[in-house]
């Protein structure tokens, strides 16, 4: 496995940083701030990030996993362990979903995340993207599931993006399949 470190996280990487408030940033003055205006301090253990946006860094796929509601163009940030930098790499099937179904919220993770268990389906981010958008739809609007036979459109739900997530198909794989 790569070890990542001051000269290399920046290349074709996933990490999800973890905010850290204002008060917790102790270091004062960057030591290096790239075009975009953002700022890195770099420690022993990892790297701070002050920044107005996160997800999508040049070829790199950083998620802030913020302390209250984020949005773009508001400056946080963020703090990462090297060990959390994981290789980025477009084409590659690299990442898997994860479904809360309570919350209705969705996320990706990289495969060699210590909490992943082998069993739902790596997708290229492409892919990956694209799913979690059908997803979307399919917790959030209704239209989708006129024409299939059910008795309870949340167990549907449920049982679509299940085999959507673990046993890879696409949408309309799974509702072709649906009623047979």
């Amino acid at each position: 496995m790569k070890t990542y470190h001051s000269k290399n996280f920046h290349k074709h990487t996933f990490c999800l940083w973890k905010e850290v408030s204002q008060t917790d940033f102790e270091l004062q003055k960057s030591h290096f701030k790239s075009k975009s205006g953002s700022e890195y301090f770099f420690t022993e253990d990892g790297v701070y990030r002050s920044s107005n946006h996160w997800g999508r860094a040049a070829n790199c796929r950083w998620r802030l996993l913020p302390l209250t509601d984020y949005k773009n163009q508001h400056t946080k940030i963020g703090f990462a362990r090297w060990t959390d930098f994981f290789p980025n790499d477009e084409t590659a099937n690299l990442f898997f979903i994860q479904v809360d179904f309570e919350q209705k919220t969705i996320d990706f993770f990289h495969k060699d995340m210590p909490f992943y268990d082998g069993k739902a389906a790596l997708r290229n981010a492409s892919e990956t993207a694209k799913t979690i958008k059908t997803i979307k739809q399919i917790l959030n609007e209704e239209d989708w599931a006129k024409y299939l036979e059910y008795e309870d459109l949340g167990i549907l739900r449920k049982e679509i993006v299940t085999r959507m997530i673990y046993d890879g198909m696409s949408f309309g794989e799974v509702r072709r399949n649906y009623n047979k």
